[in-house]
């Protein structure tokens, strides 16, 4: 466990990085993106406000999952990761990337219709397939962190 309480202080520094570049891609760099592409394509500027939307919904979805592991650090700082309170930010997880998931799935089936060039139907495709196997392995470890808490209460009852 010493090992894991030297990961907290850098894995909490780079929480604090993670979700100011998420700040910034929210408010700044992607609708000025969109704005942009909008007078640059005029074609294409109907997507202006759809793109801004989905894409503020992702990050979103990332600064919950940022959030839900920074309580999660701090349960295990406290050695009560153990516990049901752990759950909670475990299912918050679990739901963002489901949440992200559903979207995702959406804008790839849309493309899949629309778009003539492979190329960006593909890529969201591999993202697709990474956020399912993410969103998977994360479930499979909530079972574990189910588990190992069933055990330690009972660990708990006994002593």
């Amino acid at each position: 466990m010493f090992a894991a309480h030297r990961a907290v202080v850098p894995l909490r520094l780079f929480l604090v990085v993670l979700f100011g570049i998420l700040v910034i891609f929210q408010t700044l760099s992607l609708p000025g993106q969109f704005a942009a592409m909008a007078r640059e394509s005029p074609d294409h500027a109907y997507l202006r406000w759809p793109l801004t939307g989905i894409t503020v919904f992702w990050l979103l979805c990332a600064q919950v999952v940022v959030v839900a592991t920074w309580q999660l650090l701090t349960l295990v700082t406290r050695d009560r990761i153990f516990t049901d309170a752990s759950l909670v930010w475990v299912d918050a997880i679990v739901w963002a990337i489901l949440a992200a998931w559903v979207v995702l799935v959406g804008v790839l089936g849309y493309l899949l219709f629309t778009w003539h060039d492979p190329g960006l139907p593909l890529l969201l495709l591999l993202l697709t397939t990474g956020v399912t196997v993410l969103g998977l392995v994360v479930v499979v470890m909530r079972a574990l962190l189910r588990q190992a808490t069933v055990l330690r209460s009972d660990m708990d009852a006994v002593i």
